[in-house]
């Protein structure tokens, strides 16, 4: 047998198990998270932070924001997110280009992530062109898929400036048209008019693609396409400003819970001195908070940049794909959503 033939053998060997991804219409999880209620630690700690979705849910007036961090998408929580969107349960995301990009979108190219029950040196890992998330693996191949299809889209574009919301509506839309998978939280989000933001979105897959069309158009002396950072903000901080009363569901920190709760402060400095911080928050986390860093403050200390109310806040510390499907559960079981306003905020940027 020849070495490349091995290769495939062996790569198809690590690649043999899918992740799949949790179904949270599946099991009720009510009885779970009340009896947890009751208990102490991290325990308690979800059962307030389910309490508090549950609130957002109920409550009327409330735009809420499911935010991203992390690899729960890939490691199992895809399709919890895809359900929470179809079942209108958030109205906007703000999110990694990972997230959205090398994971979500990935797979509605009808690619997969794998468990990694076999963990070789990361030497061979890469010899075989396979990525790893700790216990999950990528094909590469498939990754460079992704690349090449988001510098097709950027192809097709006017070459002009875009937010990241209106170019991952570009992806949604490419999805509809030629996507493999029904449950992608990229072409729900375009279904259901659902806005999505990167504020880091070249940190990811689409990064390659994107730099790709603007070396090759440079090339030919052509204009392209390129995304406007300071638009995103503008964008999020207008739905902010017209939502009124708003609820975060964190997972993880980083750039995306920044950029969210920093919405607050844009619109003050905008002459909107009547902007309500957020006045729900939740945010699963495993950032240890000694070290000063943003992805670890807690929501008691954004409170003190006027960013998040301190009455209706929860932090749980924990990893977020052990306690989400629990979370999630309980609030569609609950079933506050089903007579929830549909908001579909990306349509006021197309009738602006």
């Amino acid at each position: 047998m020849t070495d490349n033939k091995i290769n495939d053998v062996r790569k198809a060997e690590l690649l043999s198990t899918e992740v799949e991804h949790i179904d949270i219409r599946e099991f009720d999880a009510r009885p779970i998270v009340d009896a947890m209620k009751k208990m102490s630690f991290t325990s308690r700690d979800l059962g307030r932070a389910t309490e508090i979705y549950n609130q957002m849910l109920a409550d009327k007036d409330c735009t809420i924001f499911l935010v991203i961090a992390g690899s729960t998408s890939a490691g199992g929580c895809m399709d919890l997110y895809a359900e929470l969107l179809r079942n209108n349960m958030i109205d906007g995301i703000v999110a990694t280009g990972a997230s959205i990009v090398d994971m979500d979108f990935f797979e509605g190219l009808g690619h997969k992530h794998y468990q990694a029950l076999d963990v070789p040196d990361d030497d061979t890992l890469r010899s075989l062109l396979i990525d790893r998330i700790y216990d999950t693996y990528i094909d590469e191949e498939q990754l460079q898929h992704v690349d090449h299809t988001i510098f097709e889209i950027a192809e097709t574009l006017e070459p002009r400036a875009y937010s990241s919301r209106e170019f991952i509506r570009e992806m949604g839309k490419y999805l509809v048209e030629h996507g493999k998978k029904e449950n992608s939280l990229v072409k729900l989000a375009y279904e259901h008019d659902v806005p999505i933001f990167c504020p880091a979105f070249v940190d990811s897959s689409a990064g390659f693609g994107l730099v790709k069309h603007q070396v090759d158009a440079v090339k030919a002396g052509k204009p392209y396409m390129v995304l406007d950072a300071i638009a995103d903000f503008r964008e999020l901080t207008q739905i902010k400003i017209e939502a009124g009363v708003t609820g975060l569901l964190m997972i993880g920190g980083g750039v995306p819970k920044n950029f969210i709760q920093d919405t607050v402060v844009c619109a003050e400095i905008l002459g909107h001195d009547d902007v309500q911080v957020h006045k729900y928050a939740v945010q699963i986390t495993v950032a240890d908070v000694r070290d000063g860093a943003c992805s670890s403050s807690t929501l008691q200390e954004a409170a003190s940049w006027g960013k998040v109310n301190t009455g209706i806040e929860q932090m749980v510390f924990a990893e977020a794909g052990s306690v989400m499907p629990l979370l999630a559960s309980d609030a569609y079981h609950r079933g506050h959503w089903k007579d929830r306003p549909v908001r579909a905020w990306g349509k006021i940027f197309r009738e602006a």
